[in-house]
């Protein structure tokens, strides 16, 4: 062999192992850009799951705290409500007609009166309860009491109902006292029979 074709033939074998390395680095190539396309398809997958999730996770607290913000506004219309209710209330036992309130207030005294020598205090505004209305209650506490009841000159900053006093001690007979107390007994009922669908 000349060196011609040595030559040629160390091209020749060159070539091959030229196009042998290029035909493995494109397989090769191939291999990492299937594998790649695979790890990005599930990359891909995955950011959707985690951005459904995401937006799942979102859209559930934004639910939660519009139920929240709807109940929140549900029981401050409640107890605008009853608040309501017991105010008319007030208003009303005020607004009897003077028969029935100072027989409510007759009833009411006989059954506070402790001793029969209390003072009585009315509202500032009050005009059924007078002497005359307190001399009656004294002829019918009956037997126990000294029926010695006195309208006081002190006046109390409340709207209808009474006090009555002795010395430090106080029973307050009072329509926002009473309806207060009524308020507390019934108020668990009431919101019930008001505001029960089932």
């Amino acid at each position: 062999m000349n060196a011609e074709q040595v030559v040629q033939k160390i091209l020749a074998e060159a070539e091959t192992e030229a196009r042998k390395i290029l035909d493995e680095a494109r397989d090769k190539a191939a291999e990492q850009g299937s594998q790649l396309d695979s790890e990005l398809a599930e990359f891909g997958a995955k950011t959707d799951q985690l951005a459904a999730e995401a937006g799942e996770d979102k859209l559930q607290r934004m639910l939660a705290n519009a139920r929240m913000d709807n109940a929140k506004q549900l029981l401050a219309t409640k107890v605008e409500i009853l608040n309501d209710v017991f105010e008319r209330s007030k208003k009303a036992v005020n607004e009897l007609s003077d028969e029935r309130y100072l027989s409510w207030a007759m009833a009411t005294m006989k059954q506070a009166v402790e001793s029969g020598d209390e003072e009585v205090i009315v509202g500032k505004d009050e005009k059924r309860i007078d002497s005359n209305f307190v001399k009656k209650v004294n002829r019918e506490l009956g037997t126990g009491f000294k029926g010695n009841l006195l309208l006081s000159t002190e006046r109390g900053d409340f709207a209808g109902g009474f006090i009555l006093s002795r010395g430090k001690v106080q029973i307050n007979a009072t329509i926002d006292v009473m309806i207060g107390t009524l308020r507390e007994s019934i108020e668990i009922e009431l919101s019930q029979l008001l505001f029960d669908t089932e």
